[in-house]
């Protein structure tokens, strides 16, 4: 079922020109609330995908989503969406964007229908398609039977996906979606993932999923951004991140301290000894993957020493090492600026 008839006329606002520009892009992005610094000197640029927005609580994300949404000003800095500044085109951006509150925000005495359909009409949708639209997106979520019941009686569950239902009914290119499975049972979280990737793969909305569950982001998303302290941490696609955050495994036949060495005078110094398999006699040395040079490294010291490699095989990290590594070299950072 279509979400965007073309009999419906739409809001007009800037849409980007090309796919690959980016849908959200920030330049020294700061937010200081009296004593608290919020945001600190944000500059990235994150494409059309399916996002994940991580952090630990006080990490900066509300404000930053305040801010990309045009609620709230930044101190100093700019943000853009979809090509439109936030400070001063808050009112286009939200035409195009489409937002779901962890908070629970919905109106008890008023049926799925109902609500779904004011929040289209909210966007700027004729009284009539909005209806239509409504009751089109309530079939996407699940919630076609069941969208003529007062909300009152819905369960957990069935309160996300309205409130799912809401953020997209406009047919948004970009959609924020705050701890979208809170409170869910795993079936219903499970229901909730498929959802949120068929809106991202088979609609082409861009989604920002902000959660605290690494496994939802892992399950839907292949961007990851980190921030922390109000500081970005991280933002690439999450397998270009753990493959640049992993590690090769190096089994030789040889002196670990030698070879380590060795790899310190090619310019390799992020090695460790690995200590020896119960399942085999010779020890492993672990390199981390910072570029594919390091490949040639190992080859090469290997090469010089006529030393034999045994097996030699990468190391991907899951998307919770790589999120406790990028914040633990986080808040390294801000302790050895604090510090100085």
């Amino acid at each position: 079922m279509v979400l965007s008839p073309s009999s419906v006329d739409v809001p007009d606002a800037p849409v980007a020109a090309s796919s690959r520009e980016p849908v959200i892009e920030t330049k020294n992005l700061t937010k200081q609330f009296r004593r608290v610094l919020a945001l600190d000197n944000l500059n990235v640029e994150v494409p059309p995908a399916a996002i994940g927005l991580l952090g630990p609580n006080g990490a900066g994300k509300t404000t930053l989503i305040r801010i990309l949404l045009g609620l709230s000003n930044p101190t100093r800095g700019s943000a853009s969406v979809l090509g439109m500044d936030t400070a001063s085109d808050g009112v286009r951006i939200r035409e195009r964007v489409g937002y779901m509150p962890e908070s629970s925000v919905l109106p008890s005495n008023a049926t799925a229908a109902d609500f779904v359909g004011h929040m289209a009409e909210m966007s700027g949708l004729p009284k009539v398609a909005a209806r239509q639209r409504a009751a089109d997106v309530l079939y996407q979520v699940g919630l076609d039977e069941e969208r003529y019941r007062l909300i009152s009686g819905f369960s957990m569950g069935m309160k996300q996906r309205v409130k799912l239902a809401q953020a997209i009914v406009h047919d948004p290119q970009l959609v924020f979606l705050d701890e979208p499975t809170a409170g869910m049972d795993p079936p219903g979280r499970d229901s909730m993932l498929e959802l949120i990737a068929r809106i991202h793969t088979r609609m082409g909305m861009s989604v920002v999923l902000s959660s605290h569950i690494l496994e939802d982001i892992e399950r839907v998303c292949d961007f990851v951004m980190i921030i922390n302290g109000g500081k970005l941490i991280m933002a690439q696609p999450i397998g270009k991140a753990r493959e640049d955050m992993g590690e090769i495994v190096v089994r030789i036949d040889g002196d670990v301290d030698q070879f380590i060495g060795k790899l310190a005078s090619l310019g390799v110094h992020d090695v460790r000894p690995g200590g020896t398999a119960q399942t085999s006699p010779f020890p492993d040395v672990i390199v981390r993957h910072t570029s594919d040079d390091v490949y040639d490294a190992i080859r090469d010291a290997a090469a010089d020493m006529q030393l034999p490699i045994r097996t030699l095989r990468s190391r991907v990290h899951s998307l919770e090492e790589l999120y406790l590594q990028a914040i633990e070299s986080g808040d390294a950072a801000a302790g050895g600026e604090h510090g100085s």
